[in-house]
């Protein structure tokens, strides 16, 4: 009888890894198709949409060469540095690490490299890492994740 117990234990406990890793490896994709999704509108020219990727909050926090704290401020800075399509250039996400910090947060770390004419301010490079939230939209969206601080050097 006790052979049969630790058995089923261990089933129940392999099902439940089995979920968890599940569920990280579809978490990990869906932050993945954030900055994927970014990568594409900044390419377009569509600061508005890149900002989708960013929860609409007034602590959403943007570091860089200075601290920009709310959605509303961040996406006016992004307006005014990145005016123009030729001052935009094109973006480049690369090395994405995604670790999650429990159910609904994760950080990643990556490179960023904006190939840009000299015109458009000249190529720039560099580093970042982001914390994303998992924000809850019901039915229709229920896993949606954006990100809540961005350090960019």
């Amino acid at each position: 009888m006790r052979v049969h117990k630790s058995a089923g234990i261990g089933c129940v406990i392999l099902l439940t890894c089995a979920a968890a890793l599940a569920q990280t490896s579809k978490d990990t994709t869906a932050i993945e198709q954030v900055l994927h999704d970014q990568e594409a509108a900044w390419n377009r020219g569509d600061i508005d949409t890149f900002m989708h990727g960013y929860k609409d909050a007034p602590d959403t926090t943007f570091i860089g060469k200075t601290l920009r704290q709310g959605y509303r401020p961040i996406l006016e800075n992004y307006k005014t540095r990145y005016a123009t399509n030729e001052a935009m250039g094109k973006l480049d996400f690369s090395e994405l690490a995604v670790r999650m910090l429990g159910k609904d947060y994760a950080v990643v770390t990556g490179k960023y490299h904006l190939a840009r004419t000299e015109g458009g301010g000249g190529e720039a490079s560099g580093v970042f890492s982001l914390i994303f939230e998992r924000e809850g939209k019901g039915e229709r969206e229920p896993d949606a994740w954006r990100i809540i601080l961005d350090h960019t050097s």
